[in-house]
């Protein structure tokens, strides 16, 4: 049978360092898009708007977060901030920063693709029996928006979930940043440990991404 080397999760507390290490980057996302969906509902509103100035700060917004790599990002908010503004800003609440000011763009974006796709005649209908601007986006074009973006939503996600792993960069024990500890410590005695440990945490990740996925696949099945 093939030396997998799963063995050296047995040893110790291993496991649990891995599953605690896995759990700080899954908390780190979570939060993150918590912050960034709200976010980017109202900035995919303002790209919407007809006013020069506003759509030429989102847009700049916009292309200033897709343009420069995540990583670089990270090295800037939490290098760059620590040293030249002199923040004492932790690995988490940097990588916390990035990913809010990634998924805020991102989640924009994808907003404002869906309120253009709206028939226009929504609008008139909502003018014609009364409903105020506000009531219009709340009441008619935003539960309408919000099961448009479900299945465009959720790649977002899961690249924001994945994309943590860039955060042992910085400094922050996460998963990747556990598991390496745990090769270096068990390379004599477990030359293959390092397949065993990327594998598992291949696993963890490809659970947490299925199962959003699932989540996502059950709401549009209930709203279709």
């Amino acid at each position: 049978m093939p030396d997998l080397g799963l063995e050296v999760l047995q040893k110790g507390s291993n496991f649990i360092r891995l599953i605690e290490g896995f759990w700080v980057a899954v908390e780190i996302s979570l939060f993150s898009i918590a912050i960034s969906i709200p976010l980017g509902v109202f900035l995919g509103i303002l790209m919407t708007r007809k006013n020069k100035l506003i759509r030429f700060l989102t847009k700049f917004y916009l292309d200033f977060i897709r343009i420069m790599p995540q990583l670089v990002l990270l090295f800037l908010v939490f290098f760059g901030t620590t040293r030249s503004m002199g923040w004492n800003l932790s690995g988490e609440m940097a990588a916390v920063i990035v990913f809010v000011l990634w998924g805020t763009a991102e989640m924009g974006d994808l907003v404002r693709s869906a309120l253009l796709s709206i028939p226009r005649h929504q609008y008139e209908s909502s003018v014609a029996l009364g409903f105020s601007r506000i009531q219009t986006y709340f009441y008619i074009i935003l539960p309408q928006t919000l099961r448009r973006l479900i299945p465009v939503s959720i790649n977002l996600i899961t690249r924001m979930i994945k994309t943590t792993s860039l955060i042992l960069m910085i400094g922050v024990v996460e998963v990747l940043k556990v598991g390496q500890q745990i090769i270096e410590a068990n390379r004599m005695t477990s030359p293959n440990a390092a397949f065993g440990i990327f594998f598992v945490i291949f696993i963890l990740y490809f659970v947490i991404c299925w199962s959003v996925s699932m989540i996502a696949r059950y709401l549009e099945r209930k709203w279709s």
